[in-house]
């Protein structure tokens, strides 16, 4: 009764993660990209509504990495969605 194994996902299905999942960071973490005042937005610098449109931008991409790595579920009825055998007797054990 060990962990479930990982879903096996194809080489694109790995990149196409690794791109979601890094595009936040680059994005955040190259300042040059950012570093400045003009264009202002309703009275805060760029510098400032930049980083805080990050957020809801983080969120989806996180979602969408999430959503490839779980992959479809199983459809209803299926063996991955039955239920597990009962267990059985272990050679008598427990028994009297």
């Amino acid at each position: 009764m060990g962990q479930p194994d990982p879903p096996h996902k194809g080489a694109a299905t790995w990149i196409a993660i690794t791109v979601l999942l890094l595009a936040p960071l680059v994005g955040t973490l190259w300042v040059p990209l950012y570093a400045r005042a003009t264009p202002k937005l309703g009275g805060f610098p760029f510098f400032y509504w930049y980083q805080l449109i990050w957020v809801p931008i983080v969120a989806i991409l996180s979602w969408l990495a999430y959503l490839l790595i779980r992959g479809r579920p199983a459809a209803p009825g299926t063996a991955a969605t039955a239920a597990p055998p009962a267990p059985t007797d272990q050679g008598g054990r427990g028994q009297q």
